[in-house]
């Protein structure tokens, strides 16, 4: 079909040398039609003149060499975002009701500019009116301290929030009492955390940019990197230049698998001249990560059979519990079912343990393509137990790597955000802050939302993120949050979650990260913690949006000393200047000793990672096999798999256009992902009309409308289509009982022709 015949709504991009959803992977630049992004400019210049700015958008770690124009498209795209000159202010809010902001796009919403004065709801009149700083706190701390139980409330955290701002709000959590402390790693890496911590006693990865580096053999797993990780692109192109074996494992083949143009390669660029960044594409069927490497650990322990180097029979005597166990399971699981379950062949599943086996030192990253199952933390188990197999930990160049979407995501959960803490941070914090934090566990993401929608949760304050368009089940999450006595948002743009509120709402606009935080002692830093557990500084240099506007640390402050007026915790001192903040980390936090002359070093510091140097806070004191049964991942008949996604053009619910260029799609959303012989079946042929349509684990249905029906090579018995649009097939009960998260990559759904 050529482009003139498709429907204007529906439009392929087409890159010279690109084949349909094949277009290049230009990570320096946005160029789309032409147009050249300025944004890289603003970060050079901000990155020149502080030598501290974080980009907001993914954990990649920043370059170990000093490279200046280590940047990437989406990064620009979400630092532009930031630094718009467009404002949303009372004469906004005056013209337009909630009922009537509810009728518009979440694109229309966000893209109207930043919020630059606290707001509160009037049901009267439909409309949010200004309200002072004071008031606003006033407001909380009078909803909190009439609570019949601390447990009514609950603090939830985005991955934007830095990690001083996040040490004060577990802070006054737990003063006031409670640990509902939900978070974004709730639905997205809490698999892998749950999964190290069980294996090697430490809930992150273990390997550092270095061993990137330095690795013979790179394992990508359920990782769209070109849109999620585009930084990561550049690692993978040097890998590949100096000889690794790279090896992408997805569903669907992203342009991340094929090639890449890195901004720094100056000559290269110009001429858009591409290197690789993958040499062998793995496919399986959504869900058959685990078999596929169940499959290559069998295949490595056969070829130990004529080859002693196989397995490292040295490091497991030394380092690791239950071998013989899970060799015995491997045996014992047929090839036959390998293949049917993982959905690739075993020639194929053979050459991947080769290039494993050929490789001195091996590294394993994935991302929410593996964590978002009902088996998700069993998927990260068996690919440690891959790892021990050849003794991959605890040296350069091997060990696991989980990919974070988000900013801070890893330093959230590292400085207290954690629904689950365990006594020994409690018993430091309580000693060191001299507060009595509750033992009890708190909620999580799902409990919350639950929670509220029971009524036993009254109050929930928002810092940063989308909660509403973020989690599963889109119209219970809204009537649970409609439920709420008091709802808050800490934001800086105009969002969905605004829109979708409790009896009394607040709208707190706070500072973003590319402007200047300037309080009492001075411009003031905010650290933050990469993937890869390297904390840094971030300094804004930018003008505020609004003069009106409060830094995280202050709003938190201002909330807990309204709710708390008798605290010994000195909230003011604290945010006249975060050294003071970070003096108190430093005594709480495993790792942050010296934390302010450390994190003012060049690339701050790495927090260690006892796992690394093989100390494993596990209860055998050694890194732990594990032996889970293979889970039947076979869509019923009639069914598909559907795993939800971003498209290119979009960061977690911020969605900048309605085109996903590396998929060859323009001006479309509401679409669905499909194999062609899954559709032929259906009579289905390429842009027709489909209603999707969830069956979740209680045998309730949940249905999307006149999608259409785009062919994409995606193995037999799956689809894709993107989120938050698709978040409403994930009902609230589909949560894995592992991990406890919605398992939105692997929902179960029906997709018929539109009456």
């Amino acid at each position: 079909m050529s482009d003139q015949e498709r429907p204007p709504e529906f439009k392929p991009y087409h890159h010279p040398a690109a084949g349909w959803g094949a277009a290049k992977s230009v990570t320096g630049f946005l160029i789309r039609e032409g147009e050249l992004i300025a944004g890289p400019r603003a970060i050079l210049k901000m990155n020149h003149e502080n030598g501290g700015f974080d980009c907001p958008g993914c954990a990649w770690p920043d370059d170990t060499k000093g490279l200046h124009l280590d940047i990437c498209e989406n990064g620009i795209k979400h630092v532009t975002w930031e630094m718009t000159r467009k404002r949303v202010g009372r004469e906004f809010f005056a013209a337009h009701t909630v009922s009537e902001l509810s009728g518009w796009s979440d694109t229309e919403l966000e893209s109207q500019g930043r919020l630059t004065e606290p707001m509160r709801y009037d049901a009267a009149t439909d409309r949010y009116v200004p309200i002072s700083w004071p008031d606003a706190f006033a407001l909380v701390g009078d909803t909190l301290r009439g609570l019949d139980s601390p447990d009514q409330a609950a603090y939830y955290t985005s991955g934007r929030l830095g990690n001083e701002a996040t040490f004060l709000y577990q802070l006054m959590a737990r003063e006031l009492g409670t640990n509902n402390l939900p978070d974004c790693s709730n639905m997205c890496h809490e698999a892998s955390g749950r999964a190290l911590q069980a294996a090697l006693g430490t809930g992150k990865g273990t390997v550092d940019l270095k061993d990137w580096e330095h690795a013979d053999a790179l394992f990508i797993l359920g990782v769209n990197a070109a849109s999620n990780a585009p930084r990561m692109l550049t690692a993978l192109a040097e890998a590949y230049r100096r000889g690794a074996r790279i090896v992408h494992v997805n569903p669907l083949i992203e342009a991340a698998a094929t090639r890449t143009i890195i901004p720094h390669d100056f000559a290269r660029m110009a001429t858009f001249r591409a290197t690789r960044t993958g040499t062998l594409n793995l496919q399986p069927r959504i869900g058959g990560d685990m078999a596929l490497i169940r499959g290559m650990a069998k295949a490595t322990m056969e070829q130990a059979t004529t080859d002693p180097g196989a397995l490292d029979l040295t490091f497991i005597e030394r380092h690791t519990t239950g071998f013989e166990e899970y060799r015995a399971l491997c045996e014992a699981t047929s090839w036959e079912e390998i293949e049917h379950q993982s959905g690739v062949s075993v020639a194929d599943i053979r050459a991947a343990a080769r290039i494993y086996r050929d490789a001195d030192r091996s590294i394993a990253s994935w991302c929410l393509g593996v964590t978002q199952h009902e088996h998700g933390v069993d998927t990260v188990r068996e690919i440690v137990n891959l790892l021990l197999l050849r003794g991959n930990l605890g040296r350069e160049g091997a060990g696991p790597s989980p990919v974070r979407g988000h900013s801070n995501v890893q330093g959230n959960r590292t400085c207290g955000i954690d629904h689950r803490p365990d006594a020994a941070f409690l018993d430091r914090l309580g000693e060191v802050c001299g507060i009595t934090p509750p033992r009890h566990h708190g909620l999580d993401t799902v409990g919350t939302i639950e929670a509220m929608h029971r009524g036993d949760v009254t109050v929930f304050v928002g810092m940063g993120g989308n909660f509403v368009l973020a989690a599963p089940d889109t119209p219970y999450t809204s009537a649970a949050l409609r439920k709420c006595a008091l709802t808050v948002q800490v934001s800086t743009k105009l969002n969905r979650s605004h829109l979708v509120h409790g009896e009394q709402a607040l709208i707190l606009p706070c500072l973003g990260r590319t402007e200047k935080d300037e309080q009492r002692a001075g411009v003031q830093a905010t650290s933050v913690e990469d993937a890869m557990s390297m904390v840094h500084l971030s300094t804004g240099m930018k003008r505020p949006a609004s003069a009106h506007l409060l830094s995280e640390p202050a709003i938190i402050a201002g909330m807990a000393r309204a709710a708390l007026p008798d605290s010994a915790t000195p909230w003011e001192a604290y945010v006249e200047d975060y050294d003071r903040i970070r003096d108190t980390m430093s005594q709480v936090l495993d790792g942050f000793e010296d934390f302010n002359r450390r994190v003012r070093q060049p690339l701050g510091f790495r927090i260690r990672q006892p796992a690394r140097e093989l100390v494993f806070h596990t209860a055998s004191g050694r890194a732990e096999f594990s032996t889970a049964a293979l889970p039947d991942v076979i869509p019923a008949p009639g069914t598909l798999a559907l795993g939800t996604m971003r498209s290119h053009d979009q960061w977690n619910t911020t969605i900048y256009s309605d085109n996903d260029r590396y998929r060859g799609v323009k001006n479309l959303r509401t679409l669905i992902f499909m194999n062609a012989e899954d559709m032929r079946e259906r009579g289905l042929a390429e842009f027709d009309e489909a209603d999707i349509t969830s069956i979740a684990k209680d045998g309730t249905t949940r249905s999307l409308q006149r999608y259409k029906v785009i062919p994409y090579d995606i193995p037999r018995g799956c689809a894709a289509g993107y989120m938050p649009e698709m978040n409403v097939l994930c009902a609230i009960g589909d949560y894995s009982t592992q991990s406890d998260q919605p398992i939105m990559k692997h929902l179960k759904v029906t997709v018929e022709r539109s009456a």
